[in-house]
């Protein structure tokens, strides 16, 4: 990503090498450099774009409505309170968080110029940004921060009440994020003028610009009420990424402010807040299928002040002589009112404070933490809010389901750029060619996992029927790239998973041989051969665990 800013050039592709995500990304850029020159200068181009998007990290959008917490949880995931959660007119636009040398700010306009701000005093972007908001097409933050190093975060305006101009910028983002992978300004600008560099994405016309782009995985935020228009929202980013499909390979979610839910409305909760919040995200999940991989609960506002430095030693020990209380705290906690408002020695505002970094959930485990363990430190309060917020979970989840399959996410991506790039061209012999050097590709050893990513997709979206615990199965062994997860045996020993890897091919290749209909047979013979190489690995010292 090489941005030249009054002289200073940073590369942040270079700094990482031009990465490749695994050995099927490596493939399919020779793929494209191969085929370069034997295609027009516009295809070219557009493979170009490609390769710059191979060698960068994964992208993943963070959707929602209004209020979910999106940005809460962006800033917990980086560990930096960063993002404004305040409404402002940043709230307004798409934020691209990626990694960087140096923390700067760019605002990047719709006619390609860029803007440098600096941070605010409290180091987040600032609420305002001083410029015709109208006239910009997205906002560029570029951090020193390892999480970054892997995975580009895009923030998008929540979904529900928002400006046509807000949603048009966000669609926009989203469309063409491909272009801007390396930041340089000689591709697509986010605006809809030109920037006249060559071998930009100006060769391009919109039918290949939208082909190269788009964000490669979504991470859609809820709360507890699940509406219909989330549903078609998260359909909405998903078909956006570049994958084209909407699938649990490329996306999850995530019931925020899961210390909010009445434990009494949740059946089988028995009083509790995170049992409550557990069941419920299993039954969005249910209702969301195919949609998402999975729903996880978390509580972005406990996570966002544990891990990005906010809970300090000031509050901890606030919090100590809250737990000196006793039963006047019961009767404060029952609501945000009464526990800023009660008479006791806690001054209101640090009251205030502590409910604005751990709300009352927040602050009823730390209490209790020290009730419990009266000589506990500030670090292992914040440790044991970390652990009560879910975050880790989610961090998890996001690392199975997108970081661990992001060769696969990135180069099935790259192939549907590839082959709408050759379609664009409507030149028959180059689309031929394109489609012959993919077809060489997807006989190779590695490439068998987008065979499985498309078998996953054909099964969830429903375009090939099968019974429940087949189709279970499939999903299961499509969504996950930790074999004991794919095997849906987390706990077994090597010996057993490979006894049962190669019990479950000899039945996947009988029932593709008998009574399997011609697209199921087309679905099983992949997932045999899964199984039969989780066998091989699971088979070879240090394989597969």
């Amino acid at each position: 990503m090489s941005v030249v800013v009054q002289g200073a050039a940073v590369s942040t592709t270079a700094q990482q090498g031009g990465r490749l995500a695994g050995p099927l990304s490596a493939s399919v850029a020779d793929l494209c450099r191969r085929l370069q020159p034997q295609v027009s200068p516009r295809t070219a181009a557009g493979f170009a774009q490609v390769l710059r998007r191979l060698g960068a990290p994964l992208q993943v959008a963070v959707a929602g409505r209004i209020k979910s917490g999106k940005s809460t949880l962006v800033n917990a995931l980086i560990g930096r309170r960063v993002a404004p959660t305040d409404i402002g007119e940043c709230t307004r636009l798409v934020t691209r968080f990626q990694y960087g040398t140096v923390d700067r700010i760019e605002v990047v306009f719709r006619d390609g110029r860029k803007q440098v701000l600096p941070f605010a005093p409290d180091g987040m972007i600032p609420a305002e940004l001083g410029v015709d908001i109208d006239t910009v097409s997205h906002i560029e933050a570029y951090l020193t921060n390892a999480a970054l190093e892997h995975m580009t975060v895009i923030d998008t305006p929540g979904l529900g009440s928002l400006d046509a101009a807000s949603v048009a910028r966000t669609e926009h983002l989203l469309r063409d994020a491909g272009q801007r992978v390396d930041g340089s300004g000689d591709g697509a600008d986010g605006g809809d003028d030109d920037s006249g560099e060559p071998g930009g994405s100006d060769e391009l016309d919109e039918t290949s610009r939208n082909a190269v782009a788009g964000a490669e995985a979504v991470l859609y935020v809820m709360t507890q009420g699940l509406r219909a228009d989330d549903e078609q929202a998260l359909a909405a980013f998903t078909a956006a990424t570049a994958s084209r499909e909407a699938g649990p390979v490329n996306a999850i979610a995530v019931l925020n402010k899961a210390d909010t839910i009445v434990p009494e409305t949740v059946e089988g909760s028995d009083g509790d807040v995170w049992k409550a919040a557990t069941l419920l995200a299993k039954r969005q999940a249910d209702t969301l299928k195919p949609r998402v991989a999975d729903v996880l609960p978390v509580i972005g506002l406990i996570a966002e002040s544990a891990e990005s430095g906010q809970f300090t030693s000031a509050d901890a020990e606030a919090l100590r002589q809250l737990a000196e209380l006793d039963d006047a705290l019961d009767v404060m906690l029952l609501s945000a009112d009464m526990f800023t408002s009660w008479e006791c020695d806690v001054p209101n505002g640090v009251r205030a404070r502590l409910l604005e970094k751990l709300d009352l959930y927040g602050v009823r485990r730390a209490v209790e933490a020290i009730r419990a363990q009266p000589d506990i430190t500030a670090g292992a309060l914040r440790r044991l809010l970390l652990d009560a917020s879910g975050l880790a979970a989610v961090r998890a989840r996001l690392n199975t389901v997108f970081a661990a399959r992001a060769d696969g996410i990135k180069a099935a991506a790259a192939l549907a750029s590839i082959t709408a790039l050759a379609h664009a061209s409507g030149n028959a012999a180059e689309r031929q060619r394109v489609h012959d050097a993919i077809e060489v590709l997807l006989a190779r050893p590695e490439a068998h996992q987008l065979r499985v990513l498309e078998a996953l997709t054909l099964v969830a979206s429903g375009a090939v029927e099968m019974p429940d615990d087949l189709t279970e199965e499939v999903l299961r062994v499509g969504s996950n790239a930790d074999i004991p997860t794919q095997l849906g045996k987390p706990g077994a020993t090597r010996e057993e998973l490979a006894t049962y890897a190669l019990e479950r091919a000899g039945w996947w290749r009988s029932f593709a041989s008998f009574g399997a209909t011609p697209a199921q047979s087309r679905v099983a013979h992949v997932v045999h051969r899964a199984y039969f190489l989780a066998w091989q690995q699971l088979r070879t010292p240090g394989g597969g665990r």
